[in-house]
């Protein structure tokens, strides 16, 4: 009789655990959470109300304006040279209009914050941390999930209200559980060679407003559950973490610049569940599969508000797939140097809009591999009405892009949200310094 009654007490145990995460897993695919309690719901409600209020009913006028900037940019310039992949050591180069605006300033150490007026593209209003102090982490350490120690990245991105969190000095980050990141925060990694890896990843889930710049992340790895500290109020329980290395769940008004990314477990950018109002740029791919996510699921129509720019990023040596892979939304793919892939390169299904502007795709010697575009679980009468367009992309070693839907007779975007690209024969100049910089302090980046 008594193991009788010990059997039912784990029983209603477990149901409390696994019946709220079988509704969070119904409202939302991967979100990690175990408990969906009252203060998480209220987030998610915060967070859908802001990204309806960040979504841009008029999408290519966003579009039109990075153009422009672009063009503006690369006036006067004649370099075609890539510095990517070895110490530059000639004079500071801006090559796009993302870095002229704070790179080639030896006094950026003294206003880091003039970063958060350089983002282009459908996150430019994406602010993070700028009206907060400056966080100082000093510590690599990650211990104590429920009480994190000050000086941690941890028990910096927790904190209320707007932060700069910069670093002392360079180190190696493994997080022991995933990193929750509260709204209006920046991540400069400016000035240090940080690194998060060999741990778990980086998420931002119903928040806004954050930026993360200049890290270095990989080697991420699927990492148990269990209760993590996600605010100064409050603690959750989540289960095993995907293994991505940065996911961006419910969130908008979210920037990553400059980031160095290869090797995570599962993918190394997943932007779902309704995220929108996102800039992902300057960045450097390699050595992975699964690249990049936008959108976990065709059953989920939350996702047409998504709106995400992919610019002067290099998607370089030993990727697969899914730079990016597209679901509902509208994505606008600028000025990207793609020079490796082994099945394709940018992929879809339930109708994304897809406009490909000014990239370099370079096909791998594989004849089957030629085809930039992958549509999935659509017969071709129904992705014929999907509007992926291809416009002043260079396309190489046989590389091509398989249109469809109507070509494009004007934008509807403002000149912020939607940046006009220059050809694809620009591409090696405007990403030759993809990835994180190196920066030092009192120095040019």
């Amino acid at each position: 009789m008594a193991s009788m009654k010990v059997s039912l007490v784990l029983f209603m145990c477990l149901f409390c655990v696994i019946l709220p995460c079988l509704k969070a897993g119904a409202d939302s695919d991967n979100s990690t959470i175990a408990v969906f309690d009252p203060v998480l719901k209220e987030r998610e409600h915060q967070a859908e109300v802001a990204a309806l209020q960040a979504y841009q009913p008029n999408p290519e006028a966003v579009a039109d304006d990075l153009l422009k900037d672009v063009e503006t940019e690369l006036e006067g310039t004649n370099t075609t040279r890539r510095h990517l992949g070895h110490k530059y050591k000639g004079p500071c180069t801006a090559t796009n209009p993302i870095d002229r605006c704070w790179r080639c300033n030896s006094e950026w150490s003294k206003n880091r914050r003039q970063l958060a007026g350089c983002v282009k593209g459908f996150g430019h209003r994406t602010r993070g941390g700028k009206r907060g102090p400056i966080y100082v982490v000093t510590d690599s350490s990650d211990d104590d999930m429920a009480n994190p120690k000050p000086g941690t990245l941890r028990h910096a991105v927790i904190q209320t209200g707007p932060l700069w969190i910069i670093f002392k000095h360079s180190m190696t980050i493994k997080l022991n559980k995933e990193l929750l990141v509260t709204s209006h925060k920046t991540i400069d990694g400016r000035g240090a060679n940080v690194h998060i890896a060999h741990g778990a990843g980086i998420t931002l889930q119903f928040v806004q407003n954050v930026i993360i710049h200049g890290l270095h992340i990989h080697d991420i790895v699927s990492v148990g559950g269990g209760l993590i500290r996600d605010s100064l109020d409050h603690i959750g329980l989540r289960t095993q973490s995907d293994g991505d290395g940065i996911s961006v769940f419910g969130s908008s008004h979210i920037w990553l610049d400059h980031l160095s990314m290869w090797n995570c477990y599962d993918g190394l950018i997943d932007v779902i569940q309704g995220s929108t109002a996102v800039t992902i740029s300057n960045c450097h791919f390699t050595h992975h599969n699964d690249v990049m996510l936008f959108g976990a699921s065709d059953m989920f129509d939350g996702d047409k508000i998504m709106q995400i720019t992919v610019a002067f990023n290099h998607f370089g040596k030993g990727l697969i797939q899914r730079m990016p892979r597209c679901r509902h939304g509208f994505f606008h793919v600028v000025n990207n140097d793609y020079t490796h892939w082994l099945m394709y390169a940018i992929g879809g299904s339930s109708h994304p809009t897809i406009i490909s502007q000014g990239n370099r795709y370079v096909a791998p010697p594989n004849p089957a591999a030629k085809e930039i575009t992958n549509r999935n679980y659509a017969t071709e009468d129904v992705w014929m009405t999907w509007q992926w367009r291809s416009e002043g992309d260079l396309l190489e070693n046989g590389a091509y892009f398989r249109e469809s839907g109507v070509p494009r007779t004007g934008s509807e975007f403002s000149r912020h949200d939607m940046m006009k690209a220059k050809p694809g024969t620009f591409v090696r100049r405007l990403t030759r310094f993809a990835g994180s910089l190196g920066c030092k302090v009192g120095k040019e980046c």
